[in-house]
């Protein structure tokens, strides 16, 4: 299903919602549930809101487990800070990015970098940035979804930009799935970051001071002060059924009656609850959407990599896609003067990668980074903390929005609202945010 055509679907009437997972989707469709009137319940299985916007502390400074940003043009994100009134948290700055290839480091900030870009010929440098334009061209996404990311952007830019730039990332993002990527997942991303420009095109991001926990923490506040309740540590074993309808669902040994219930994690997690419940070709189609796992390596050092915030990684030998210097956009001083560098990886759960103990990781990460940054040594490193997340990124492949469930399941009171369901975009806070606050405007208290 996508997003468009959830706001056409029969209004739910409800005067007690429970929402299952605390992440931006859970908490803004509770907040503006709350804002309805209608009681709303959340639990959260981990100790922490946020799901994978979750942090941790560095030198008392709250940090994202996993790199986190939003664009200038991420709007349902804008909308709802400045439905908060706490504009005046927002960080907007001009970013700086580059490429490694071919053992050396190249800016990619403004057109005039590309036209530096030596790895290409100024044929490929031209196609490379004219790939904006053609991008915006695009007028109705449905057109790509035959066609593979590879096979697109062949067509698009030829076979020498394919080969140098986006082949590697493709393959550094998503392994040996890279051929199935749909080109609609590629169009989004390029359509996004080619309107996130600024004047002499330069990229412009945004980040919320006090990191996106704060704003995780005002969401919440503000779903108390309207009277929702939010719980963590409280993960959802059973959903209470009663003649084919949802009255509730069971946490801690506990029940909570709803008159509808709305899940916002991962669709294996929901295709269990449904165990006992749905059809096998309802769970089939649920499980039908796969996901790769990610792991994130968060380097607290002494000194700073580079002056690049995000550096892509076009090299096939390196494990990790990017180096994001996230103390290049947010300033040192506020994690104690510690410069923090991100490396992070999406791959299969069963990839010796992630299954590897905190300390190897850390070591074989090390070996790589030293091998990019020849003067980079242990002395650095204050601090290095290993995150891990399953199903982190769905795998949108072609005919994507055919496999995509409705916000309606088979069970009547039951509803589902994940970031797998946010196509045609890809997953992200923004997204998360305008997918909890559409599932909301359908809510009408009874």
């Amino acid at each position: 299903m996508t997003v468009e055509r959830m706001t056409n679907d029969a209004l739910i009437h409800a005067s007690s919602v429970v929402v299952i997972g605390a992440g931006f989707t859970g908490l803004s469709l509770a907040y503006e549930l709350a804002k309805k009137g209608i009681e709303v319940t959340v639990l959260e299985s981990q100790d922490q809101l946020g799901g994978l916007a979750g942090s941790f502390e560095i030198n008392g400074a709250n940090i994202e487990k996993f790199y986190h940003h939003w664009f200038t043009n991420d709007l349902a994100a804008m909308r709802l800070i400045e439905d908060l009134g706490l504009q005046s948290n927002l960080i907007i700055k001009p970013s700086r990015t580059g490429i490694y290839v071919g053992n050396n480091f190249f800016k990619l900030s403004n057109p005039v970098d590309l036209l530096r870009f030596k790895p290409l010929s100024m044929i490929g440098r031209i196609r490379l940035g004219l790939l904006t334009l053609m991008v915006r061209r695009v007028s109705d996404w449905r057109a790509l979804e035959s066609k593979t990311a590879a096979e697109w952007l062949r067509k698009m830019c030829g076979d020498e930009v394919y080969k140098v730039v986006w082949e590697p990332l493709l393959r550094g993002k998503f392994g040996n799935a890279a051929e199935d990527v749909s080109a609609v997942w590629i169009w989004n991303k390029l359509k996004l970051r080619g309107s996130s420009r600024g004047k002499g095109g330069k990229e412009q991001l945004a980040y919320y001071q006090g990191g996106f926990s704060s704003f995780i923490e005002n969401i919440a506040d503000e779903i108390r002060k309207l009277g929702g309740v939010i719980l963590t540590q409280s993960a959802v074993t059973e959903l209470v059924v009663s003649e084919g309808r949802v009255t509730g669902v069971v946490s801690n040994n506990t029940s909570f009656i709803a008159d509808a219930v709305v899940a916002t994690p991962s669709l294996p997690v929901i295709a269990e609850l449904l165990e006992k419940h749905g059809s096998q070709d309802y769970l089939e189609k649920l499980r039908s959407v796969k996901y790769l796992a990610n792991i994130c390596i968060v380097l607290e050092l002494k000194r700073s990599l580079s002056s690049t915030y995000w550096l892509n990684v076009n090299d096939p030998g390196f494990p990790f896609v990017a180096v994001i210097e996230h103390t290049n956009f947010a300033s040192p001083d506020n994690y104690g003067g510690s410069h923090i560098v991100y490396l992070s990886k999406y791959l299969p759960e069963q990839n010796e990668l992630f299954t590897m103990g905190d300390d190897e990781v850390v070591d074989y990460t090390l070996s790589h980074l030293k091998r990019m940054f020849p003067e980079f040594g242990r002395e650095w490193i204050v601090s290095a903390t290993v995150w891990r997340a399953k199903c982190s990124q769905p795998i949108v492949s072609k005919w994507y929005s055919s496999v995509v469930p409705e916000a309606d399941t088979e069970l009547a009171g039951f509803y589902i609202n994940t970031m797998a369901q946010i196509y045609p975009e890809d997953r992200g806070t923004n997204y998360a945010i305008r997918q909890g606050r559409r599932m909301a405007s359908r809510f009408v208290k009874s």
